[in-house]
């Protein structure tokens, strides 16, 4: 097997950009429902023979390489489908319906954008999961900020940007252990030193928020209009502190560091017996013809398969409510597995190691050197399409040049994070991009620009690096321990 060259390396992610470029033009938002995936695999297609005719790379290799790649990823699938299954089963118990209809009554409008970042940076900080919080309190959000008024890739943009602030700086988050695990340094250590670079960039995230929210359109609230929504929600629904119980069970468990497929599943189990007791009028609107045993339990199975389908009368009440099931997230899989073949064929060939390398001999200095980790970390993303690989590749990649400028490996670690962990949600293809898309309800070409957090996190922590501020040394931190 003869190694690639940079310029050969490269040709299948410029095949892969072009056809997604023109996926967007022509299918628009509905890119990711089929075309992207199509994509995705022509351009595995397109590597693989590359690497079969001119680096002379056996098929079983290629071969090997995906079933890697997709066995890496089937923890991630399994999570997306019990997902898509809580979040049917959330609407029937009447859990996202109360929280909508509770955050129309006390959340401020024009502070809606701001108080919606912080309500998911403190839960997703408390699960050390962003996944949890926006498939859980970030779908409530979006019908609340939808009621109002307001374009949802911006109120997805403020969820996000919460949900991966509080993630990053969770010491109970699995992406923020295991940064700190591939660079070397202690986890708090490595917390703290995220404060350099997440602080600035969620409190710019917040005020560029509250600005939208103060001078943008939705300042003129039709009352009328939230008043009607909340009456169609109470006369399909048992609003009541009760269905919240849902939600308090799961949360409870992420804090508890319960795995996430058990405490998703109890999550789904405790809204079906919430449904039963609260929501018996949804179930005879549901399926009015049969309310025997029979008929209950097919209605559950069906919501949770199939998602949740009511015909309120009301077109947002409906594009609202009308969503979640496991086959609801069948794009999203198919994606992911797409992403994952794609990634598992420039692995094999040697593709991705040349990309990195090459990315590495632009090292010259501390700046181009943290540079060249968060440079690498997107490039993962967009190749890999897995946060986990965008942070262990270049983490080992890159350990043995921080020691080499004399670096402590919080610098890495941190890095690791300001880009690995917070690129992963914009990019389509990737496992990020592509949950998030699904459970929200927003394609990620609308969301993506209105991730503020998510985008200043890298340019925060290059900036740094540039002026070599907030910069550890070795020899510095080893004075410092024996003072």
């Amino acid at each position: 097997m003869k190694k690639p060259g940079l310029l050969l390396s490269l040709t299948p992610v410029l095949f892969l950009v072009i056809l997604l470029v023109i996926n967007v033009v022509i299918f628009k938002d509905d890119s990711s429902y089929g075309p992207n995936q199509i994509a995705l695999f022509m351009s595995s297609l397109f590597s693989g023979v590359l690497g079969t005719l001119f680096l002379k790379t056996e098929y079983k290799v290629i071969e090997k390489e995906i079933v890697n790649a997709l066995s890496s990823s089937i923890g991630a699938l399994t999570i997306l489908l019990v997902i898509g299954a809580l979040i049917g089963a959330w609407i029937l118990s009447g859990t996202v319906p109360t929280m909508i209809s509770y955050g129309l009554k006390l959340i401020n409008p024009h502070f809606f954008l701001p108080v919606s970042c912080l309500i998911c940076s403190l839960i997703s900080l408390s699960t050390g999961s962003s996944w949890s919080t926006t498939g859980t309190v970030g779908i409530a959000l979006i019908g609340i900020g939808t009621t109002l008024g307001l374009d949802s890739g911006i109120v997805a943009g403020a969820v996000i940007s919460g949900a991966y602030f509080g993630d990053k700086m969770s010491p109970l988050s699995d992406t923020t252990n295991l940064a700190s695990a591939v660079a070397g340094t202690n986890l708090f250590t490595h917390i703290k030193h995220m404060c350099y670079t997440s602080g600035p960039a969620i409190i710019i995230t917040l005020v560029i928020f509250t600005i939208i929210g103060l001078f943008g359109r939705q300042t003129h609230i039709n009352t009328s209009e939230i008043t009607t929504i909340q009456k169609i929600i109470e006369a399909n629904f048992n609003i009541s502190p009760m269905t919240l119980f849902p939600l308090v069970v799961v949360l409870i468990m992420i804090q508890r560091k319960t795995p996430a497929l058990p405490a998703i599943s109890f999550g789904i189990v405790s809204a079906i017996l919430i449904s039963l007791f609260c929501q018996n009028q949804t179930y005879v609107k549901l399926n009015p013809n049969n309310l025997s045993i029979e008929g209950y339990y097919k209605t559950i199975i069906e919501v949770l398969f199939n998602g949740f389908k009511i015909n309120s009368g009301h077109k947002v009440i409906d594009k609202l409510l009308n969503r979640g099931g496991m086959s609801g997230m069948l794009s999203t899989v198919w994606l992911i597995f797409a992403a994952m073949v794609f990634g598992g064929t420039l692995k094999a060939t040697g593709m991705l190691d040349c990309i990195a390398s090459s990315i590495l001999r632009l090292v010259k200095g501390t700046g181009s050197l943290i540079g060249s980790t968060l440079g690498s970390c997107i490039v993962l993303n967009a190749t890999a399409s897995d946060q986990y690989l965008a942070i262990i590749v270049p983490g080992e990649m890159f350990r043995e040049s921080y020691e080499k400028y004399n670096l402590a490996p919080e610098n890495l670690s941190r890095a690791l994070e300001d880009a690995g962990t917070v690129t992963s949600v914009l990019i389509p293809w990737n496992s990020g991009g592509a949950y998030n898309s699904s459970v929200l309800g927003v394609s990620t070409y609308s969301y993506a620009p209105y991730c503020f957090f998510n985008i200043l996190s890298p340019c925060v922590s290059l900036f740094l690096a540039t002026m070599n501020l907030t910069i550890h040394k070795k020899i510095k931190k080893s004075l410092e321990d024996k003072n």
